[in-house]
């Protein structure tokens, strides 16, 4: 197989700065963010012929976004981020008084805010399941099936944010239908890390383009199954109120900054140009690599994870880290290395959640490696 080289010139990146945490926040390509800009610069020139033409451009990045994720156009809607996806999902479904709405520990804090929200409303119950790290596919829904009686809904991630775990979607769908429960599927990691992922059958599926595909932020899908488009409306009532199609109840939120959502498809063709289908597993093997050699330098290990995400990797801290200090830590690892990392943990277990894109290179791994024992102390 070809060995493809890094590409850190198709992004503005600060060059001094270790970036290993694309799975946070992302990073948009140069010429992303130079469609952006002259977007931008044509609104500002004219607002009212951007206003009056920016329905038309929606629609042709809205079908180019639903095809890179190989899903309905017809049931495929824009929103700004996951968190705002599950939000709907769970405005839309019937949560009764008495139900429950389950979902995991490994879930997403702001989805477990949304579905405290909605339980309070509602006087629903929240039931949060442990799945342990090193579970497997069945164990995962073994662990889960016996909790949906009387579930009004269950949650569950794609890949995990704070474990980059993968869990078996089309199998949890099949055993919430067979219960009749409807399943909302946090995807938020999943495009262009999982092909085709909104096709395991949810009921509403949502998933970041900010993330892997490194389109602009604010920018996320939200797929509705047949049965529940009618009823899904968007979080701002706006002037699409009464579009009876569902992408364009979406499309059209007033003097919302839609450049974003029209840029997006820019980034995909990057993702085109960088031949993804071949770079994603050597990205899996550079992280993998590069958490071995961080663990190696920290004494510890990387964590066993069962169907771990393809480009993040879980690496433990000494238990003698204090993480008590919130992003104290993270900004002094910053500050002192010029690294970006982030920190996640499971149960008793502290981790830093590496990541790895089409940018970095083994040696970014090795210079964190080098100085960050220096750091913890």
């Amino acid at each position: 197989m070809t060995v493809l080289s890094p590409r850190p010139d198709l992004w503005t990146l600060d060059p001094g700065v270790l970036h290993l945490n694309h799975g946070s926040y992302g990073a948009v390509p140069r010429r992303t963010q130079e469609v952006m800009a002259a977007l931008r610069t044509e609104m500002d020139a004219n607002p009212m012929v951007w206003f009056r033409t920016v329905a038309d451009r929606l629609t042709a990045s809205r079908l180019a976004l639903a095809e890179f994720l190989q899903t309905d156009p017809d049931g495929f809607a824009l929103v700004p981020n996951a968190s705002a996806g599950v939000t709907v999902a769970l405005q839309t479904l019937p949560i009764p008084a008495g139900s429950r709405i389950v979902l995991t520990d490994h879930v997403y804090g702001a989805v477990r805010y949304a579905a405290e929200r909605f339980a309070k409303d509602r006087g629903a119950e929240v039931v949060k399941i442990p799945i342990p790290l090193e579970a497997d596919d069945e164990t995962v829904v073994r662990l889960i099936e016996p909790q949906l009686d009387g579930a009004s809904v269950l949650i569950v991630d794609q890949i995990t944010s704070g474990t980059a775990k993968v869990f078996p979607i089309e199998a949890l769908v099949g055993a919430a239908h067979a219960q009749d429960v409807p399943v909302v599927v946090d995807g938020a990691h999943a495009p262009a890390l999982i092909d085709a992922p909104a096709a395991g059958g949810a009921d509403f599926w949502t998933g970041n383009f900010h993330k892997w595909p490194a389109a602009p932020r604010a920018t996320a899908g939200l797929v509705v199954a047949e049965r529940w488009r009618a009823a899904t409306m968007p979080l701002i009532v706006s002037w699409s109120e009464y579009d009876e199609r569902l992408p364009e109840r979406f499309d059209m939120q007033g003097t919302y900054d839609y450049v974003p959502w029209i840029a997006a498809p820019e980034s995909l063709r990057v993702l085109a140009e960088l031949d993804w289908s071949v770079r994603r597993p050597q990205l899996t093997a550079l992280v993998e690599e590069g958490a071995s050699l961080l663990a190696k330098a920290l004494g510890t290990g990387v964590a066993e994870v069962v169907h771990p995400s393809a480009t993040m990797r879980l690496v433990e801290l000494p238990s003698w880290v204090d993480l008590s200090g919130g992003d104290t830590l993270k900004m002094r690892i910053s500050r002192e290395l010029k690294a970006e990392i982030t920190f996640t943990g499971y149960e008793e277990r502290n981790f830093i959640r590496l990541s790895a894109h089409a940018y970095n290179a083994l040696a970014d791994y090795e210079k964190l490696s080098e100085g960050l024992p220096r750091v913890l102390g």
